[in-house]
Parts: C-alpha cells; sequence; structure tokens
C-alpha cells in the first residue's frame, strides 16, 4: 500500500479531519487524517500499529479564503459565563478547597459556580475568557468536572517552551512555573486544538494518572507529528499531590534554557 495515494485519493479540504479504519493493520475507527492549512497528518491510535506520518498539499486561493473565514468566525466567537458562574469572591467553599490544594483563588481569577456549588478554572487564549471548566466541591453534584462552552482548547498556566500534559485543571496550576506551561487536556483523547495548541511548544512531557500508561504512550505518539520534543514521566502519584520524587523526575526531564 502506497499511504501517500491513499492520503491524497482522499481529497480533504482545508481544516477537514476524518476517523477512518486503519489502511495499515485494518483496526476500526482508530486511523485519522487532519488537513492543517496543507500541512496532512495522519495517525492510526492503536499503541501496536507503526501507522503515522505528514506531507505538504498545495493550497489553492479558495482553500486559503475558507481557512480564513473559518479563524474570523472562531476568533469572533464571544463566550459568556452564564449568570450563576460568578467571580470567587473569597467564598468560604473557594478559600477552602484551595488552601487544600495550595492554590490561590486570587492569582487563578477562579469563579464560582453557586448553582452546582463548583469552582470555576477559566480557559483564556489570546487574553480572553474562551470557555470554562468546574470542578465539584461536593459530591451531590455531577460530573465533576465541567466545561461551560463549546471550545475545546485545553486550560493552561505558566510561562516557557516546555509543556507539561496532565488531565486536570488542578495538576496543570500546581506544576505551572515561569518555566514550565501546565496544559490540562480534560479529556480522555488528544483533539485537533489540543495538537495545534501544544504545536507551539519546543517539549512536551505527558504526565497523566499513574494507571493510564496506555493513554500516556498513546498521546506520546500522536503529538510526535507536532511537537519536537516528546517525552514520559511517569509518576508515582498524580503531580496534584506533590510527591517529591514526581517533581525531582519532571525537573530532570525538563530541558534546560
Amino acid at each position: 500500500m502506497n499511504i501517500y495515494s491513499y492520503i491524497n485519493d482522499l481529497q480533504l479540504s482545508v481544516g477537514e479531519s476524518r476517523r477512518l479504519d486503519c489502511p495499515n493493520c485494518k483496526s476500526y475507527n482508530t486511523f485519522t487524517v487532519t488537513n492543517n492549512m496543507g500541512s496532512v497528518m495522519w495517525n492510526c491510535y492503536k499503541i501496536s500499529c507503526s501507522l503515522s506520518g505528514s506531507s505538504r498539499v498545495t493550497l489553492t486561493v479558495d482553500d486559503i479564503r475558507t481557512a480564513m473565514s473559518k479563524q474570523i468566525d472562531e476568533d469572533n466567537t464571544i463566550f459568556e459565563f452564564p449568570e450563576y458562574v460568578v467571580p470567587h469572591g473569597n467564598r468560604k467553599a473557594i478559600t477552602e478547597w484551595c488552601d487544600k490544594w495550595g492554590l490561590s483563588a486570587d492569582k487563578l481569577s477562579l469563579y464560582h459556580d453557586v448553582k452546582e456549588n463548583r469552582v470555576v478554572f477559566p480557559i483564556v487564549h489570546d487574553n480572553k475568557i474562551v470557555d470554562g471548566a468546574g470542578r465539584s466541591l461536593g459530591k451531590s453534584s455531577l460530573p465533576k468536572w465541567k466545561r461551560y462552552g463549546k471550545n475545546n482548547l485545553p486550560y493552561f498556566r505558566g510561562h516557557g517552551t516546555t509543556a507539561v500534559v496532565v488531565e486536570d485543571c488542578v495538576s496543570a496550576a500546581v506544576v505551572s512555573s515561569t518555566k514550565i506551561v501546565g496544559v490540562a487536556v480534560l479529556g480522555t483523547s488528544l483533539s485537533e486544538s489540543h495538537k495545534k495548541f501544544l504545536s507551539r511548544f519546543s517539549t512536551a512531557i505527558i504526565a497523566l494518572d499513574p494507571d493510564a500508561l496506555e493513554k500516556t504512550m498513546q498521546f506520546a505518539k500522536e503529538l510526535r507529528n507536532y511537537v519536537g520534543q516528546v517525552k514520559v514521566l511517569r509518576l508515582k502519584d498524580d503531580l496534584k499531590y506533590r510527591q517529591e520524587e514526581d517533581f525531582k523526575n519532571l525537573y530532570f526531564l525538563t530541558p534546560k534554557e
């Protein structure tokens, strides 16, 4: 099989992504192909399958116009929290929860969902709040984590050229620093929005829960087409629990700038 001919025959438009049966291992619905402004990337999600790669295609004027139109529409999308999600105001429920994890509600600009009693992390991109992720403060509100908008962008905190990919906002906030950006994917898979965001970093360190080894290896495999260096951090516990050994290993993996 000639993978380049196979990809070319799909005739993907700019911004289009498809999920198909893998032409290599024949697994059901494990193969994705995306045309990101003329850079076509493909990958099979099955860990035992080695099929992944990328190529360039020539864009027409109409392709470029269509892509720019889509980007303008996305940039002009206005997100607003519902009226029951308000600035935290040092409410006891929020401050006690933050104290538990060693976080600052003010530094994180947290909100409070007073209807469902959730601490809400604003998801900010390009200096705009584009979504929010709310964590339940009690057992009565399910699911434990909730998104308030339709945006699929990740939550992130920190500065630098190294991204540490974690599962939730708490871990992202705990691990963030002047050299590390904590990136919470808030889900069980990497979306195209996640990959596009992470492509701006020179290094990505995958640091998921200790029991998520298969997902960790899958994330690493997918990101190798987007990030220069992809590393895996095997954890003793979730990073939000601040285990000394885990942070020593993290800083060992972090490139020295």
